[in-house]
């Protein structure tokens, strides 16, 4: 590893190392192999980027998916890569740190080697590294949103506990998505009472007069370039969240909308003009084909690791990830109103490598000192690996199924594909807080409920369409709903209506005049159910179980057949990307 005595102080004081010890260069080549935080600084201009955080303050493992797959159109680009075509993209070698932070290979034994990922505290060392080097005048920072949920501490906080670690980081702007589902007057209390950042969207109104809830922009003076960033939250929120939270606003993505601010802030002399978005990586970059004048995209929402920009349309679009475990750092020469020069770092949160910084790691152990007994209580073991993130199956969806079906006494669960959580290594212990970043909703009830054989093949092929649809613009989000006690066939690039085949329920074929027992929670499904019944919160059930059962071993095969692609992917009963 050929280094400088300035990058040597520079990895040494953010890994936390003394520089008098004999060990130093050994301990950077074996933990920093690929000089994962060299950066060469370029222009006068450095912004920050985190998105997806979900709630998680502290470290935690999180393991990438063994299966991203969509249309036929869309994969093999950036937002749909994984494993071995995710290497093979970005030219990272196998078995390096940044190999487990970007894919599912390897990932069990390059955990124990490379450890826990992100935690706010470690990422608050490294931006003050960022800011003693570039000077805070030259440096803004900014959230993609999905910030605020995801974890117990938020949940029993609304929302409160992770503003504070927001604050405590330095966020100046952020979006959002999931922050809607605490509802309109939690979000709007948070917003104007407690965070230090500006919440900005341009696309989100009241429905009766059109009117902007939040800032749509906001011109910033960084380095002495005036910097423009304009606010999108989620489009689909009052579809993906049940709409009773968002009542009486609209949200949608606005291009004509978006395309009029873009040259307002042109207008007032905006050198530069930044798009601070939560729609998606994949729906971002047909949007920069659709609005002109966006110099940078900073994307959110589809938990992207993604090492190199993308430019569409002479827009750079760039997503840091997920769950604080990258730090995103672009940094841009701008003259003559003209991006001259860039450089783009996707920074891996390696927490053990990275000395946490003591004034937010102080506020984190605060944060979480009234529910540590609480959270921290074991209840179990896990033989195998339990994960959250792919396609169609994991493994801990699997347990939290297998603890609903017992609960509801139904034929059949479908759990919410959602895409944040935690990952538990082979013989870890289970404890309530693991449990609650599967589920810390504020809509987690299970009902118990009825459908017929053709409402359960149509809502099959309903959520299919949203995963799979080739036009990034009907992607609403999230991954195939996970079932047990349901087993079908999938065909991805089978016309709308015709994914689905060979559906069987608990060995049978589905019957599609029969009418089945069915449990779901995190959505509104039941709804189109008869005779539903509420249940307990999803954690509570889960909980519960893992109590009861002390050890869990899931299967790490998937139910769903897959027909049209074919990776060799350790999840899959048939074939897949």
């Amino acid at each position: 590893m050929n280094i400088s005595r300035r990058e040597l102080f520079h990895l040494a004081a953010i890994a936390g190392l003394s520089l008098a010890a004999e060990d130093v260069f050994a301990k950077l080549n074996d933990l920093n192999p690929e000089k994962l935080f060299d950066f060469k600084p370029v222009g006068n201009v450095t912004l920050l980027h985190i998105c997806d955080l979900h709630a998680h303050i502290k470290p935690l493992y999180w393991r990438e998916p063994s299966t991203l797959i969509s249309a036929r159109e869309l994969i093999g680009t950036p937002g749909f890569l994984c494993g071995k075509a995710f290497l093979k993209y970005y030219g990272i070698k196998p078995n390096t740190m940044r190999a487990y932070f970007d894919t599912y290979i390897g990932f069990e034994e390059l955990a124990k080697k490379y450890g826990k990922m992100g935690g706010v505290a470690h990422i608050a060392t490294l931006v003050k590294q960022i800011k003693a080097e570039r000077g805070n005048d030259k440096v803004l920072f900014m959230d993609s949103g999905d910030t605020w949920q995801g974890t117990a501490i938020g949940l029993f906080t609304k929302g409160l506990a992770v503003v504070e670690a927001q604050n405590a980081l330095g966020i100046d702007i952020m979006v959002g998505h999931w922050e809607y589902t605490y509802g309109k007057d939690r979000v709007l209390e948070l917003v104007n009472k407690h965070l230090k950042a500006e919440f900005i969207s341009q696309n989100v109104a009241d429905d009766m007069w059109g009117e902007l809830i939040f800032k749509p922009y906001t011109i910033r003076e960084v380095g002495g370039v005036k910097v423009a960033v304009i606010g999108n939250s989620f489009p689909y929120t009052p579809i993906a969240n049940p709409k009773e939270f968002t009542e009486g606003w609209t949200f949608g993505i606005q291009p004509e909308r978006l395309q009029k601010f873009v040259d307002e802030v042109r207008s007032k002399g905006a050198d530069v003009v930044v798009l601070l978005s939560h729609d998606g990586f994949t729906l971002d970059q047909a949007l920069a084909k659709m609005v002109n004048g966006i110099d940078i995209i900073l994307s959110g929402h589809t938990h992207d690791p993604a090492p190199k920009p993308v430019i569409v349309n002479n827009t750079i679009i760039v997503i840091a990830g997920s769950h604080g475990k990258y730090l995103g750092r672009l940094d841009l020469e701008v003259k003559n109103k003209k991006i001259t020069n860039f450089a783009y770092k996707l920074y891996p949160v390696a927490s053990n490598f990275i000395k946490p910084d003591k004034e937010v790691q102080d506020l984190v152990n605060k944060l979480y000192e009234p529910y540590e007994k609480q959270l921290s209580e074991v209840i179990g073991k896990t033989e195998t690996i339990l994960y959250k993130r792919d396609t169609f199956y994991s493994t801990f969806d699997r347990v939290m199924m297998d603890a609903i079906k017992e609960e509801a006494d139904c034929e059949i669960v479908f759990n919410p594909g959602y895409r944040w959580g935690t990952t538990l290594l082979p013989g870890d212990n289970i404890t309530v807080d693991d449990v609650y970043s599967m589920a810390a909703i504020t809509y987690p009830d299970v009902y118990r409920f009825e459908l017929t054989g053709a409402q359960i093949k149509n809502l099959l092929e309903d959520v299919a369409d949203n995963v799979f649809n080739s036009n990034p613009l009907y992607q609403q989000g999230g991954d195939m709903s996970r079932t047990l006690g349901l087993e079908y066939a999938i065909k991805i690039s089978a016309p709308t209506g015709q994914r689905i085949s060979d559906i069987k329920v608990n060995g049978k074929d589905l019957d599609p005049n029969r009418t089945y027992v069915v449990a779901s929670w995190g959505g509104n499904l039941y709804k189109m159910g008869k005779n539903a019944k509420k249940l307990r919160p999803s954690y509570d059930i889960t909980i519960d179980y893992i109590n009861r059962v002390k050890v869990v071993n899931p299967p790490l095969k998937s139910n769903v057949k897959i027909l049209d692609f074919d990776c060799g992917c350790p999840t899959s009963e048939g074939k897949c990307l």
